[in-house]
């Protein structure tokens, strides 16, 4: 089971935004779209990722000037040079790395480029989707023996 069976599934599509992006703005767009993190692109590189717990540790640490904050691109603010994946990684090898990293999102990429998003929760839907389905095909192989 590789990441090119789960982008197989969900799809490849990803939304990114370019590191000078204002804060606000990636924020709304975490917000619309409903995703929690997005990948900041430059050069069609990835060259960072900017997630919901980057909001939170960055109105922690800006308290009262949080509003100011939110006016800084997002590339001063993201998680540079963000752990990736490819579509030739084992699905286990990757919730490996997410969980020993205590990470949720693992950008996809191919040469450099942004292909796809896998989130820890795409993963674990996969694993328990192939669990059940082999599950399934034992009780049959079993009934019929």
């Amino acid at each position: 089971m590789t990441i090119a069976a789960i982008l197989g599934h969900k799809g490849a599509e990803v939304f990114s935004v370019s590191s000078d992006m204002p804060l606000a703005a990636v924020i709304a767009v975490l917000a619309e779209r409903r995703i929690g993190a997005v990948p900041v692109v430059d050069g069609g590189a990835v060259r960072g990722i900017f997630s919901e717990r980057d909001v939170i540790r960055l109105l922690a640490e800006a308290g009262a000037d949080a509003a100011r904050t939110l006016e800084l691109p997002v590339g001063e603010v993201m998680t540079a040079e963000p752990l990736v994946a490819t579509r030739h990684d084992s699905v286990l090898a990757a919730l490996s790395l997410m969980t020993r990293r205590r990470i949720r999102h693992l950008p996809v990429v191919e040469e450099n480029a942004l292909v796809g998003i896998v989130s820890i929760g795409d993963l674990v839907k996969y694993r328990i989707d192939r669990i059940e389905a082999d599950a399934a095909a034992m009780r049959d192989y079993i009934q019929q023996a």
